[in-house]
């Protein structure tokens, strides 16, 4: 028998907040974290805007010594790991650490030390690069550290799917815990990609916006002037139980994973399918897994990139598995606030999907100014509204042709 999964703890570091309050109070309030950036000297490049973490604080919760061992993406996953296990109340004193895992995605891993020390091998030698370098690259590195942290010796290994990596991540959390070989899970992404080679990587495939001059603008998902995604950094990372376990513990839940769809394109390296056939799937077998019908969904948290291809196709995708009724229901793009934080977009985007059923608030598409005809539904546009959620997909796509869809819904105590 499947055991049933909850959602108990949270955290995250983000352009918008380096916290759920702080983050919770941005998405409702429709305020953005978009602006020029401030790491390097991005000024000739053809791209000089990002969403930067800020005001970031790392020594709160981690000790100096491992933070010089930490690449800014492991850095946001320990901290914001840290946050979610304090919001659970978890104590793995009290637990079997054997059955806690960690299963947490990165979609490029350390990529501010891979230029670091590649400077350094050209300008100084082999024999002065870091003997960290390379456990500071692996994106699997992140789960590594959590789990030193508690002494976690439960299922613990990274996800990499590029921008559809936390939703992954999270979907395998969920099924470890459902098939009994986990009590707790903690699971999600961090990204840190604003770097200069980042940057300019991006840039050259003319994926990012060039609104160089209203940065807080150039995240618009849907609208039609649209131009490109807007680069970002950070993690979101969420602690899940199993039902029987949260209860046992007298634990606050959230709401509860009710199923995961997973498909492929099959079809281009960076371009969606445009039949949006495995958007769709994704979508509908997530439905099928939760044993819902297609009328229970309430709300759907895109995956709304900016970028001319995803949104229409994302919008066609919508419109093919919900017909008539595609155009009833809320949807909404954080990442017009947070810009996209790639393999950690999904455990940002699950928070907020969490923080809407939770809150009865959908966040706002921001930005969102010229009507496109082929992106022709409701995305909550520029205010917050008030609307009961019951349940709601949140949808993560990824280079490569990688899709991902995750039901949630409110729990039902019977």
């Amino acid at each position: 028998m499947k055991r049933r999964v909850v959602i108990t703890g949270m955290g995250a570091v983000t352009p918008i907040g380096n916290n759920i309050e702080e983050i919770w109070e941005s998405l409702k309030n429709g305020k953005g974290g978009i602006g020029k950036v401030t790491k390097f000297d991005a000024s000739d490049y053809p791209v000089s805007i990002a969403g930067e973490v800020k005001n970031f604080m790392p020594e709160e919760y981690i000790d100096r010594k491992n933070l010089k061992k930490m690449d800014y993406f492991t850095q946001y996953a320990v901290y914001s790991s840290i946050q979610a296990v304090e919001d659970a109340g978890i104590k793995f004193e009290n637990e079997d650490t054997e059955r806690v895992g960690i299963v947490v995605g990165s979609g490029i891993g350390g990529m501010s030390t891979f230029e670091t020390q590649h400077s350094i091998l050209l300008e100084k030698g082999p024999k002065r690069l870091s003997p960290f370098f390379i456990p500071m690259i692996i994106p699997d590195i992140a789960p590594g550290h959590i789990s030193m942290v508690y002494g976690l010796k439960g299922p613990n290994y990274a996800v990499v799917s590029a921008c559809a990596t936390a939703v992954h991540a999270f979907g395998d959390a969920f099924r470890i815990i459902q098939r009994g070989e986990a009590d707790v899970m903690i699971t999600g992404g961090a990204e840190a990609p604003v770097t200069p080679i980042g940057l300019a990587g991006f840039a050259a495939m003319k994926a990012l916006s060039t609104r160089n001059d209203e940065p807080e603008k150039a995240s618009r998902p849907f609208d039609k002037k649209r131009d490109g995604f807007i680069v970002s950094e950070g993690a979101g990372i969420l602690v899940l139980e199993s039902l029987e376990h949260a209860r046992k513990r007298n634990a606050k839940i959230y709401c509860e994973i009710g199923g995961m769809g997973a498909t492929a394109d099959a079809y281009h390296l960076t371009a969606p399918d445009p039949e949006g056939d495995g958007a769709y799937r994704a979508m509908k077998n997530a439905v099928l897994d939760a044993e819902m019908k297609l009328e229970d969904v309430d709300y759907i948290n895109a995956h709304g990139t900016s970028t001319e291809y995803n949104d229409k196709i994302e919008t066609y995708a919508i419109k093919r598995l919900f017909g008539q009724r595609a155009y009833e229901i809320p949807i909404s793009s954080t990442k017009s606030m947070t810009g996209h934080m790639l393999g950690a977009a999904g455990g940002i985007e699950l928070i907020s999907t969490i923080l809407t059923i939770v809150n009865s608030i959908i966040p706002p598409t921001i930005n969102y100014e010229f009507p496109d005809k082929e992106c022709d539904l409701d995305y909550t546009p520029n205010i917050a509204k008030e609307k009961e959620v019951n349940n709601a997909l949140n949808n993560g796509f990824g280079f490569g042709g990688h899709n991902a869809s995750v039901l949630l819904k409110k729990l039902n105590e019977s």
